[in-house]
């Protein structure tokens, strides 16, 4: 069942995004070399703490830290370590969770530590340049499709491929709801958009080619060809008027006619 919010479930949605945003520019802001990651996922929970929230990923299905932290060929959900120190040049993605009176907040960013190639910067470019497009044609009328649609033909257009093992989702009282939302096109159910429908969408594109596997810590997914992977991601509601990035104050709000 496909949920949709009302006006005040998505103010409170709208908090814990901003928290979630807010804490990973802290988090962009202490990339260095020498860093661990485990360093990195005790500042995020000190800052979400701070932000009177509580963490999302910690302890889901038994995910032992607040931040996943996944490292160049690391695609998602890696494990932050004090043993993994990162080093110029490395491309991280910071994904992140946060908690506001039961509603949930999740966005990724990925960066570079200190100076990067121009490949990997072109990476981070179009994985992010993605994601906007398929935020885009997030809007009452279309379908998931339009989104997958968006992200894969930009992706593929400038020689990068796109995951599909691992996709988007619906978002609200729970961190995954209903519907799922690939970045492709996949044949099948293809639910309508609606206002008040919320949707976190995130697409992960490698440099290589797309297929990806699961690591023996049973959470660090990689890719298989060991090439570089970027990770962006935005929990975005459907206006009326069009998709709102439910981490950004809302400069015109017409309300939300659920019915």
């Amino acid at each position: 069942m496909i949920r949709r919010r009302d006006d005040r479930e998505l103010e409170k949605m709208h908090q814990a995004n901003a928290i979630v945003l807010r804490t990973l520019e802290v988090l962009k802001n202490a990339l260095e070399p020498g860093i661990t990651t485990a360093e990195l996922d005790r500042i995020a929970a000190a800052e979400i703490a701070r932000e009177g929230a509580t963490p999302a990923f910690m302890g889901y299905r038994g995910f032992p830290a607040s931040l996943c932290v996944s490292v160049n060929d690391e695609v998602v959900h890696g494990i932050p370590s004090a043993k993994r120190r990162l080093e110029e040049g490395d491309i991280v993605s910071l994904d992140l969770g946060a908690v506001v009176d039961g509603y949930f907040g999740d966005n990724a960013i990925t960066a570079g530590v200190g100076e990067t190639s121009k490949a990997l910067t072109k990476l981070l470019e179009v994985a992010e340049a993605a994601m906007y497009r398929g935020i885009d044609a997030a809007k009452p009328g279309n379908r998931i499709s339009n989104i997958g649609f968006a992200v894969s033909t930009y992706v593929e257009r400038h020689g990068f491929s796109v995951v599909r093992e691992f996709v988007g989702h619906g978002i609200g009282r729970a961190l995954h709801e209903e519907p799922p939302v690939p970045n492709f096109v996949q044949p099948g159910r293809d639910p309508r958009l609606s206002a008040g429908m919320c949707l976190a969408i995130e697409p992960m594109v490698n440099s290589g080619e797309r297929h990806v596997k699961t690591l023996s810590d049973r959470w660090t997914v990689v890719t298989m060809d060991g090439s570089s992977s970027a990770h962006f991601e935005r929990s975005v509601a459907i206006m009326e008027s069009g998709p709102w990035i439910l981490a950004e104050p809302r400069a015109v709000f017409e309300g939300v006619k659920i019915v």
